[in-house]
């Protein structure tokens, strides 16, 4: 049976070191995913605040029999290295929390808690993008997540798009909202560090 997760990577409001540690290990589960024929995809990353660094990442998994690959990589993953930030820093060890959910334990997606409103698109395209109404704004009302659409002069078009998007943020959204109830341990970096790793990774973050 086709298997579809959510892969959740936190940086459990670490320093620096973890946010960079949240970008290679999404890099690394991407490749892996990827060499095992799975269908990997990112749904949202939240930048930190230097440049390769993430506060969390949200990525969606696709395949057949998800559980050993899954087994390795959720929990504390510890990476092992030298800090690319601070050159004379002693600490060595960062970590980083790596969740899974199975996409139907999450709210169900229905098409009638969105509102579609529609009015003229601006920019180029001359006169005749002004003048219909092929503009798509869609709003998930149990939400408030919104998606605007102006890829097509089609309005048919546009709501089709307007409606893949906003599944693809509600998921994310009913991810954060999942994390937070089970998770809650890991908005705090100090009982993430006192778990037991998962997986401990040697390599230099530069």
């Amino acid at each position: 049976m086709m298997e579809k997760m959510i892969i959740q990577i936190t940086s459990g409001q670490g320093p620096a070191e973890c946010c960079r540690v949240v970008a290679c290990v999404q890099s690394l589960i991407l490749k892996q995913a990827r060499n095992q024929r799975f269908h990997i995809e990112v749904l949202d990353n939240k930048a930190a605040e230097l440049k390769g660094t993430l506060l969390s990442s949200t990525m969606m998994l696709t395949g057949y029999n998800l559980g050993p690959f899954l087994k390795e990589w959720v929990g504390t993953v510890q990476w092992i290295a030298q800090s690319p930030y601070r050159r004379y820093h002693k600490r060595k060890n960062w970590f980083v929390g790596v969740a899974a959910f199975d996409v139907q334990q999450l709210m169900k997606w229905d098409p009638k808690d969105v509102k579609l409103e529609t009015c003229r698109s601006s920019g180029p395209g001359g006169q005749n993008v002004n003048k219909v109404e092929t503009a798509v704004r869609g709003t998930h009302l149990p939400s408030g997540v919104q998606v605007f659409v102006t890829d097509t002069r089609s309005q048919l078009e546009n709501k089709k798009r307007c409606l893949i998007r906003l599944q693809e943020k509600i998921v994310v959204w009913q991810t954060e909202q999942l994390m937070e109830q089970r998770y809650g341990q890991w908005q705090n970096h100090h009982e993430l560090e006192r778990g037991n790793a998962t997986k401990i990774i040697k390599q230099d973050l530069f």
